[in-house]
This record gives structure tokens, C-alpha cells and sequence, in this order.
């Protein structure tokens, strides 16, 4: 069994549990994850079954959209309803929608994101959670008090920062952009957003750092992701339905054929599919040479549209490169 099963995964399950659960569903070994999500996020799960394990990198790396539900009043440590509390709760009248909303302009576009530190982020080889559950790393998604966690990408005071921790031992910052932001709901100390985020990017984070911005404190009560690159919630099937029959689960998987379609097509003959298949290098088709600001990667098919490959563009022009051979 080959290809890409979209779950939609329940609140409550790690994204491990569920490829564990579709493993024993599908009877299966070879599946993985292309994003985690939280115990307690839902939504758009996408998972790579058999040969297509090895195009994980590419779905992994894909925008995502999301719906979120923030509340305000108190942080915690791990930036959403499970963590503990910190800080002294607020007391004060909340901000006005305007307020919120010219708050939120700190997120939107490009900048630097503090990961929280109850991430899977990793830190000289370790998961940035398992050091912070030892007190190894400072507490909270941001560990000084007085910041933001938004730092603008061309903030010369980050040259210092090293790549893989930031001064107070947590994760580093990561490059990260929002698209989209918007609010949707307001209704007592709750607030509702959707937003389209770059891969990488921590609601968590967010709502952390919302918080800190207004002077309230702010934590995350509810996420479902709705988009994970071209996955949506209308490919998913719910896990449970996935468990009360597999049959029916197993014909939902998305074959090789039909995966990454927003990667340019290129047909090879018999010449072309023997150097792909050998990884050799092959020459780029007219359309490519003709838009040279083009996606880097392809998608190389047989005669018969099957996928048998993803290949690059290399350094000289006019050639690509296999880099992942699926025969």
C-alpha cells in the first residue's frame, strides 16, 4: 500500500498515537506523520503510507491553516489549557476588538517566533520538551517575561543567536509568516481566529505572545487545523471511522499518482525513465527553462502517469536531478 491518507485527528491522541492506531487499521508498518499536531489540536492529519514515506519532507513543508480559540486573562507554561498557570491572573477591564486587532498586526507577515519551550523543537539533539519537564530550559513558550516573542526578521540584535537555542536555553527563534489572521469571534475572554500560517509556525506561540502584547495574558483553549498544503478537511477521514472500518479506510488512500499536483508534471520516455531510475541527471523540459522563478522540485512520471520520482533543479541550467526515486 502506497500513498497519502488524510486523518482527521481527534483531540486527546498524540500525533504518534495516530499513526500507531492507522498501523494496526491499515495493517501497515511503513506510515508516518507530515506535521505534528497536539494532543489537544485537531484536524487535518496528513499520513505517508509505504513508498510514500519518502515524500514526507515535501508535505511536511507546506503552508497550513488553522482555527483557533484563545483565552485571555493568565499564560501558561506550555501556552494552552493543559499547562499550568503563571504569572498573576488579570484583573483588569479586557481590550476592545480594535485593540485586539491592532495587536494581532505584530503577527502578521514575516518575523521571528519564539517556539515554546514544551515543544518538540530539538536542542543539542534533545527534544526541547523532555529538557524542560528536567528544568533545563526557561519556563514558558518565552521565557523572559518582558518579551514579546516577535522579533522583526532584520533585527540586527539576533546575529548573536545560536542556531539551535536562544540565551535562556529554549529553542531558537524561527522564521515564520502569516498570510492571514483575522478575527473571527469575540465573546467574553474568549477570542476566535483563522489564520494561514508558513510550516513551523506555533499557535501556541501566538497566543502567548497576544497576551503579553495586551498586558492580559493569553493562553490557546482549542485548535483544529483545517489546511495542511493541498490536504483539507474534505479529504479527511475521521479516525474513528478509520478504526470502525479499515476497509473503507484503505480505499481513501490517495495514490502516488495524485499526490503533490502542484508540482509541475514532466512525462518521461524510456531513455528518461531509466536515468531518473538510476538517479541520473535529465534534462528540463522547455516550460521549465522558460520560467526560471519556477517551484524547484518536479514531479517525473512514466508513460503511464505514474509518479516514480521527484527531481531538482541543479545548479546548471537546463539539467535536474532525481533526488527521490519511489522504484
Amino acid at each position: 500500500m502506497d500513498g497519502l491518507l488524510v486523518v482527521d485527528k481527534p483531540s486527546g491522541p498524540t500525533s504518534h498515537d495516530v499513526v500507531a492506531r492507522m498501523r494496526r487499521i491499515l495493517r501497515e508498518r511503513r506510515i508516518g506523520h507530515t506535521g505534528t499536531l497536539d494532543p489537544l489540536a485537531t484536524g487535518v492529519l496528513p499520513l505517508v503510507i509505504g513508498r510514500a514515506t519518502r515524500l514526507a519532507r515535501f508535505l511536511s513543508a507546506s503552508d497550513k491553516s488553522y482555527e483557533a480559540i484563545i483565552r485571555l486573562g493568565f499564560a501558561t507554561d506550555t501556552g494552552d489549557r493543559e499547562g499550568t498557570q503563571v504569572g498573576t491572573p488579570y484583573e483588569g477591564p479586557l481590550p476592545s476588538v480594535e485593540v485586539i486587532d491592532r495587536a494581532l498586526d505584530a503577527f502578521r507577515g514575516q518575523f521571528l517566533q519564539q517556539p515554546p519551550v514544551f515543544s518538540a523543537k530539538k536542542i543539542a539533539g534533545r527534544r526541547s520538551y523532555d529538557l524542560a519537564r528536567q528544568g533545563q530550559t526557561g519556563v514558558g513558550p518565552v521565557s523572559d517575561p518582558g518579551q514579546t516573542g516577535v522579533r522583526p526578521v532584520s533585527d540586527p540584535g539576533q546575529t548573536g543567536v545560536r542556531p539551535c537555542q536562544d540565551a535562556d536555553g529554549g529553542p531558537a527563534p524561527t522564521r515564520v509568516t502569516v498570510n492571514r489572521l483575522v478575527i473571527t469571534r469575540v465573546e467574553a475572554d474568549t477570542l476566535s481566529l483563522a489564520l494561514d500560517c508558513s510550516a513551523g509556525f506555533y499557535v501556541r506561540s501566538l497566543a502567548h505572545d497576544l497576551g503579553e502584547r495586551l498586558g492580559t495574558g493569553a493562553h490557546l483553549i482549542a485548535l483544529r487545523r483545517t489546511r495542511s498544503g493541498e490536504c483539507s478537511l474534505d479529504d479527511a477521514i475521521p479516525l474513528a471511522a478509520a478504526e470502525h472500518d479499515p476497509k473503507g479506510a484503505a480505499q481513501r488512500v490517495v495514490p502516488l499518482a495524485r499526490m503533490l499536483t502542484s508540482l509541475l508534471p514532466v512525462t518521461l520516455d524510456a531513455d528518461g525513465l531509466r536515468r531518473a531510475l538510476h538517479g541520473r541527471n535529465l534534462e528540463a523540459p522547455g516550460v521549465l527553462l522558460a520560467d526560471p522563478g519556477a517551484r524547484p522540485f518536479v514531479r517525473l512520471l512514466d508513460s503511464d502517469g505514474d509518479l516514480v520520482a521527484i527531481a531538482e533543479r541543479t545548479g546548471v541550467s537546463g539539467l535536474l536531478h532525481p533526488s527521490v526515486v519511489l522504484r
